[in-house]
């Protein structure tokens, strides 16, 4: 089976210990390439090294996730996200977004730092990798805004309804299915068969989010095997089948 990670924090320091393990692992089930998403400028360079020591594998976002919009730092942060897109080559923008779980207080300057994101994706025909939380009204009305044949990419770990779903695939978003559609609670595996797997992307999210029989462990690519096989029985699809048409997408995605 072929399969890609739309979505890994694998530079994260919760592999710092055993990281090149947990890649090999990853590859001896199939997962041939991993995206890694941007969180802020801190962790730029473990990101870098390890697209250094993996070139054929590993692929880097750049972005400000709206969690680390900070009064006192987020014109510094989109700042260095402007001048590395001037410099180098990006696989996409991201993650970026709104989160209104944790934090309400930012909401206008996350607006802002996500529409400043989502131009600069324009600017440089990249995709945009989105984090909602708590925020779908808010980031869809963004969207609508915004909306162009310029502005297009993968809404991470959709945890959104039925209707949502089909109106991110309508302003040109792919849904990435991760963890939760193995959860009990996650809900999203009553309706997801009404979405064409044509729309869909996998990821792990890793090290968060991992799959039942893991949850509540820290999440590696290699799982992403059971999200294939829970997402092959929800569409009655070989798991070959899944792993060939989800990384189709995300091929097409990322302009590969």
């Amino acid at each position: 089976m072929i399969l890609i990670d739309t979505h890994t924090h694998i530079y994260s320091e919760k592999f710092d210990h055993d990281r090149d393990k947990v890649i090999q692992r990853a590859m001896d089930i199939g997962v041939q390439r991993f995206y890694l998403p941007s969180i802020n400028s801190s962790y730029y360079n473990k990101m870098e090294d390890l697209k250094n020591k993996y070139p054929e594998n590993m692929f880097l976002m750049i972005g400000l996730h709206p969690c680390d919009v900070k009064s006192e730092t987020y014109e510094h942060e989109l700042a260095f996200v402007e001048n590395k897109l001037l410099e180098e080559k990006f696989a996409a923008v991201g993650e970026i977004g709104l989160d209104l779980y944790w934090d309400t207080t930012t909401l206008e300057l996350q607006k802002y730092a996500f529409i400043k994101q989502i131009n600069l994706a324009k600017k440089f025909k990249l995709p945009i990798i989105i984090h909602i939380r708590d925020a779908f009204k808010e980031a869809l009305e963004i969207l609508e805004k915004e909306k162009d044949s310029d502005l297009y990419g993968i809404v991470h770990c959709f945890s959104g309804n039925l209707e949502q779903a089909k109106q991110f695939i309508d302003l040109g978003f792919y849904l990435g299915i991760g963890g939760v559609v193995t959860f009990k609670n996650g809900k999203i595996d009553k309706f997801l068969k009404e979405i064409p797997l044509e729309n869909i992307v996998l990821e792990t999210d890793s090290p968060y989010l991992a799959p039942t029989p893991f949850r509540g462990k820290r999440n590696e690519s290699s799982y992403l095997k059971v999200i294939a096989d829970k997402i092959s029985d929800i569409y009655e699809l070989m798991p070959d089948e899944v792993g060939k048409i989800t990384s189709e997408n995300a091929r097409r995605i990322f302009n590969l």
